[in-house]
């Protein structure tokens, strides 16, 4: 087993945490996907999950609101707490925690519905809003949110697949928002996107570390570099190093970070 290398050596930096992992495995069927796998997310800041194809970084981003129980044959073993509550105890809340820890997956998927009714769906399951008025402004504040208010508000009434491919993953990401979650999990929300709308999901993301946690799978080490402020290299299934972007970036300790970031393989 690879000794993890971690800056996270205080105890105060180690109290600021709101995701713990400890030693996850998850196996599918006889293949082990992730080995060992201990880490703290931070609140309000944004974590991103680095690694070669298929070193089982959106496997673990997949166990962070258990999304892994879909998949058949999938076995997760270890320990994952959110605010120190095992989320794999019995009569665990699944619903729950997935209302607590929103999802932007890879390619934008809005429901084919209105623009207005892909962000209330949310809260109308959950029977937030008292009434439409109410139902109103929780829409136009997640819009706000995710930047995209200005550029629909006089639509609201027309289809969500019909906005472009940005504008689509920022209505995912208002969708998300509108049940106001603790935790964002995006799972490469700009590999499916032209430079300019990646730019703005960057400038997304950088606006909302303020109010929410954030852990970002990107196979774009520039994007890690530009949007997070905590980085985890992951190697086939193991969590090799973690620790702040910048170090990570300038001075990795470990070899197979080094030879990773600096395009020796990936």
């Amino acid at each position: 087993m690879v000794t993890i290398e971690t800056r996270d050596a205080s105890a105060s930096a180690r109290a600021e945490t709101i995701i713990s992992a400890q030693k996850v495995n998850v196996y599918y069927g006889d293949f082990q996907a992730l080995k060992e796998v201990s880490i703290d997310i931070r609140p309000r800041q944004v974590t991103a999950l680095i690694g070669p194809s298929g070193c089982g970084k959106s496997t673990f981003l997949r166990c962070l609101n258990r999304m892994n129980d879909l998949i058949l044959n999938c076995r997760v073993v270890g320990k994952l707490l959110l605010n120190g509550e095992d989320i794999h105890r019995p009569g665990f809340d699944v619903v729950d925690l997935r209302t607590h820890v929103g999802m932007v997956f890879q390619k934008p998927n809005p429901f084919p519905k209105s623009i207005y009714d892909n962000v209330a769906y949310g809260p109308r399951i959950h029977k937030m809003a008292n009434g439409r008025s109410e139902l109103d402004g929780m829409v136009e504040s997640s819009l706000r949110r995710a930047g995209l208010w200005d550029e629909v508000k006089d639509k609201l009434a027309g289809l969500g697949t019909e906005l472009s491919g940005g504008q689509q993953q920022r209505l995912c990401i208002a969708r998300a928002i509108a049940v106001e979650p603790k935790i964002i999990l995006m799972d490469e929300p700009c590999s499916a996107l032209d430079p300019v709308a990646t730019g703005r999901i960057e400038e997304l993301i950088f606006e909302l570390r303020r109010d929410y946690t954030i852990v970002l799978v990107t196979h774009s080490m520039q994007q890690a570099a530009r949007t997070s402020q905590r980085t985890a290299f992951f190697h086939l299934g193991e969590l090799l190093e973690v620790g702040d972007t910048n170090d990570i970036f300038t001075k990795p300790r470990h070899e197979r970070t080094e030879a990773y970031i600096t395009g020796r393989y990936g």
